[in-house]
Parts: structure tokens; sequence; C-alpha cells
């Protein structure tokens, strides 16, 4: 089979293409032939070891894909061969086959499509992970999202209504944010042009937000931690923008405000039966019409580097995706 190997850690363009041994089942696993692979954020940082995930090299980037069952494992039940199926994994999406651990491969709901369930997981995952487990959102709350037309970006922004609040979208420019208003957005702030913290504070009556969802980092976190309002929480997704902020600790202290973590991945190592149930609930949402995650391209293997660099340089909108044709 062939996959796109990290060898070295390095930019997007120092991975090779290469043909490598096939894999077969062991007990407890899956081998799944990939027809689609989700290109995520943390994929860029993997490959030039500045991720918590430090793979062994050499591997193949990708850690959500989208393909049938070619070969069960010993103890496996609840999938057989010629299944369509869902897999979240550490890394080895790009390639033609990935070995999965059982627990984490899931059936395709009938209705979705390889490349479309290929970008369902991760970016929703975390976003209801986020909201409801360590933001508490409720009904009526106002929630600013961050890097608002990205993948999880846009994944928090449908959520966010449909659980009820107020969602305020902040993107770099007026295409990110008409794509976020055709999801249901209620207030849109084009951070590259107005002041963030003022935006917030306007659109939020001088209440400041309830809840922030940060994907974004840099820049942007100081002015939108003075946005928040008594009591409201500061969730810290990733730092896309490449710095990670040095916060003034007196802000949370005066405004009773909580800076949470969020890491779906670590949360689906420790509790797996909650993620399962949550990602159970996800799909019924999908099947239901609520959800559908918005692919704005999809790559060739051969062209992945090309994908994990226009994810880089913030060309993307909502995911894009790497096919095995």
């Amino acid at each position: 089979m062939k996959a796109m190997l990290c060898k070295a850690w390095g930019p997007p363009e120092s991975l090779v293409l290469e043909d490598v041994p096939d894999f077969h089942a062991e007990p407890g696993k899956v081998v799944v032939s990939v027809k689609a692979c989700g290109v995520n954020f943390p994929d860029t940082l993997i490959i030039q070891n500045k991720y918590q995930f430090k793979p062994a090299l050499p591997f193949a980037p990708g850690s959500e894909v989208a393909g049938v069952v070619k070969e069960i494992g010993e103890g496996v039940q609840h999938v057989k061969v010629g299944d369509s199926v869902i897999a979240f994994i550490g890394a080895g999406g790009f390639a033609e086959e990935v070995l999965a651990d059982a627990g984490r491969v899931i059936p395709m709901p009938p209705g979705m499509d390889f490349v479309t369930a290929s970008a369902f997981v991760m970016t929703y995952g975390t976003s209801l992970h986020a909201l409801r487990d360590r933001g508490k959102l409720q009904a009526g709350e106002s929630l600013v999202v961050l890097g608002a037309s990205g993948g999880v970006g846009l994944a928090a922004v449908d959520l966010g209504k449909l659980m009820g609040a107020r969602v305020i979208a902040a993107a770099s420019n007026p295409d990110k944010l008409a794509l976020c208003k055709q999801h249901g957005a209620d207030a849109l702030i084009d951070y590259s042009t107005e002041d963030l913290k003022e935006r917030i504070r306007t659109l939020t009556d001088g209440k400041g937000a309830d809840i922030i969802y940060d994907p974004v980092g840099g820049d942007y976190a100081e002015p939108a931690i003075r946005a928040v309002g008594w009591g409201g929480r500061y969730l810290i997704i990733g730092f896309a923008a490449g710095d990670i902020p040095r916060i003034p600790l007196n802000l949370p202290l005066l405004k009773g405000f909580s800076l949470v973590g969020v890491f779906w991945g670590e949360f689906l190592r420790r509790e797996p039966k909650a993620a399962q149930k949550e990602l159970l609930e996800l799909l019924t949402w999908f099947r239901e019409g609520k959800l559908k995650p918005h692919v704005s391209a999809t790559y060739p293997l051969a062209q992945a580097a090309r994908a994990l660099n226009d994810v880089l340089q913030r060309k993307v909108t909502g995911k894009v995706v790497v096919t095995m044709n």
C-alpha cells in the first residue's frame, strides 16, 4: 500500500510518498481500507514535532479516517469485513490502510459519505466536549467563537446554535464571516479590521461574553479575555496563530471567570465511554439533518502536503480532506 510518510521532522513538503507493507489484523484491532482522511491543524504540528502527541518516526499523519473494514482481529464483534466505518487514530491516516483499535472504530451512519465521515469526528467531538462538558453552555448565553470559519470553529457555531446560545462569530475576512452566517451565527466580527474587545462588549450590551471559544491564541487572546463577562468561561482549544499567549492572571480574578482547558484527545483516552456516548449523539444529529461539516476542498494522497500547507496558511474554511482513489 502507499502512505505519505513523515520520516524526519519538518514542514509538509518534507513528507514522502512510499510503498509500505500492508497491515494484518491483531487481537482487538481492525484493518480499514481508507477512502478519506480528514486534515486537522494538529497534523501540521505533529510533523514538525511541535505537538504533545509524538509518534515514532517514520509515520503517516492523519488522525480521522473513513473507509471499509478489510480485516478484523480476534475479539472484534461490533463491525465485520465490508462494513463502512469511521476510525479515529492518533496518526496513520494519510495511507491506503490503517490498523485501528477496535474501540475507536464505529459504523458509518446511513446516508453519510466517506468524505463527510472523515471530516466529522474530531471537530464536532472537540466542540461538543468543549461547550457542554467544559464550558457548561446554557441556552440563552452568549458564545463568541474565534477562528469561527475553521474546522472546530464552524463546528462550535453549529453546536452553539443547536444548544440555544446567541453565537457571535469572529474571523479574519468577510468571505469567512459569510460562511459563518450561513451556519447560523447571530452576529459577526471581522477582527482584521475591528476592535475585538470593544465589538464583543457592544454585541453583549456591555456585559461581556458568557463563553469564548478560542482555537486561535496569539494576539487575539488577551483582547478576547478582556471581553469575558462576570462568571464567564474562556475555553482554550488550541493555538492556530502559532504563539501561546501569556495571560494576566488578575483578569480572571477581577471578573470571577474561568480559564478552561479543552483536550478532546485526552478526554477520549481517559473517558472513552463518555466520549463514545457524545459521538453517537452527534451522529444522531447528523442523521436528523441538524449537523453537517463544511468540506471546502479534497486532495488526492499525492497532494497531502498541499492540503497541510493550505491549513497552515489559513486558506481553508471548514475542513479539507485527503482521498485515496
